[in-house]
């Protein structure tokens, strides 16, 4: 039972679902108690002590399905319950039970210990023996380490070896001069359990593999340009944009967490507990002062950068845990804050407000930063980050370099981040040259990975 419920949770995991050493215990607790004997109450059990999502309790649900529709290991072994089967059958394992010419030839010249156990176990046609042998097989193959479509083959040859296929085609090519019909009928039960190890293999490769196949995915994803995702692709995009943002979460904000106390001040400490011959009942602690962090993002969201700005946006404020200010501004031709319906709908409906409002236009970087000096200069202090993403193109128009400047003076850091490769940076109306003067950091930024390097190296300013 252990090992079954260690592969169900490692198929778990591959399908989506967050479980962890103490949840799973927690599991095999319930499942204890429990049994296996009823289907319903087990899935029940699973989804009450793994899934904390609907959206895990739905993947969840369908990994057990599929899993558990499989055949379970049996603890013995394969050629000892063929023997018990051939025990139970009597002396003559390969009679034909339908009584036709073959089988009779085959009790009269195919005595026992002329074929092996895996015949003997095809032309008995026990559903439940063959089941059971290729669960055995299958774990003696370690099916459960499959990873890629490209190893079934592997896996399919590995099982049918440890069923005995090599003593099974010798009985076939034995019984083909002596007695054809009983061949052909141990032929086609070997291309019907060739069938069968095929679809086992491709349902623990739907099991196992799928979170190497996710992984792969998302890699491939992550250096991906994003200005050229397929609309296919922009929901598994955010997908990923949601589990980076998680990451750098996880990352950044409990490690503030620790050190927010501070480190022992070992010489005040001695000090102050001088009265008791320097035991350590009062303790003083170093604090470092730390800038409140706060981010300001403009994104250019005309038609050649709106999708990657879309990603960017996504991003920075799914970042709410480590920096508590973020302010975020869209614009092409004019300029408008969207924090609010940033934070207030969904990523696919603020995108679709955002873009209907200030998205898609000509690019009007001067225009754009004057109606920020107007009436948001004063979002921005001493503690501020300003992160610009845009290609800098302004399409001939009067770039208002001297707003940038006087933004870069009034800042902590001000950030550009280009989708575009820096080949081009200068070429036509690129401004990128001008602006880079007035910027501590310029960047490429033209992937998911490259974004996620980027606002680590933002966010970890304040750490």
């Amino acid at each position: 039972m252990r090992e079954n419920l260690h592969r169900f949770f490692r198929a778990a995991r591959g399908a989506g679902v967050r479980v962890s050493p103490a949840e799973s215990i927690d599991a095999m607790r319930a499942v204890a108690q429990v049994g296996f004997a009823d289907r319903d109450i087990l899935r029940d059990t699973f989804l009450l002590t793994l899934a904390k999502t609907q959206d895990e309790k739905r993947a969840l649900g369908d990994c057990f399905d599929l899993f558990f529709s499989q055949p379970e290991p049996q603890q013995e072994s394969t050629e000892q319950s063929k023997t018990d089967d051939n025990s139970e059958q009597g002396s003559n394992p390969s009679a034909d039970e339908h009584g036709d010419t073959a089988g009779g030839a085959a009790n009269e010249n195919t005595p026992n210990e002329n074929i092996g156990p895996l015949a003997q176990m095809l032309l008995s046609q026990d559903r439940s023996a063959i089941s059971t042998a290729i669960a055995n097989a299958s774990g003696a193959a370690s099916l459960p380490d499959i990873r890629y479509f490209t190893q079934r083959g592997i896996f399919q040859t590995r099982i049918l070896d440890a069923m005995g296929i090599q003593r099974l085609r010798d009985d076939i090519d034995d019984l083909t001069t002596r007695n054809p019909g009983l061949a052909e009928r141990l032929q086609e039960a070997l291309n019907g359990l060739r069938g069968t190890v095929r679809d086992t293999v491709s349902q623990a490769l739907l099991l196992y593999g799928r979170e190497e196949a996710e992984n792969l995915r998302n890699e491939i994803l992550r250096n991906a340009p994003l200005a050229r995702i397929e609309p296919r692709q922009v929901e598994q995009m955010r997908a990923l944009i949601r589990r980076i943002a998680r990451r750098l979460r996880e990352r950044y904000s409990k490690p503030r967490k620790r050190q927010r106390r501070g480190h022992l001040d070992v010489r005040r400490t001695l000090r102050r507990n001088a009265a008791w011959g320097g035991v350590p009942f009062l303790t003083a602690w170093k604090r470092k002062h730390r800038d409140r962090p706060k981010i300001v993002a403009l994104c250019d969201v005309s038609g050649s950068v709106a999708r990657v700005s879309d990603f960017f946006l996504l991003l920075i404020h799914s970042l709410h845990e480590v920096v508590d200010d973020v302010r975020s501004f869209a614009f092409s031709g004019h300029l408008m804050e969207v924090s609010d319906i940033l934070e207030s709908k969904s990523p696919e409906e603020a995108m679709k407000e955002i873009m209907s409002k200030v998205g898609f236009g000509s690019s009007d970087y001067g225009n754009s930063f004057a109606d920020f000096e107007d009436n948001w200069m004063s979002a921005i202090t001493p503690q501020t980050t300003v992160i610009v993403l845009g290609d800098a193109r302004s399409n001939n128009l009067d770039p208002r370099a001297d707003i940038l400047r006087r933004i870069g003076e009034r800042s902590k850091r001000l950030v550009w981040l280009n989708p575009e490769g820096r080949m081009v940076w200068g070429f036509g109306d690129s401004e990128m040259p001008r602006y880079a003067t007035f910027c501590t950091v310029v960047r490429q930024c033209a992937t998911a990975q490259q974004l996620e390097r980027a606002v680590s190296d933002i966010v970890a300013t304040y750490q």
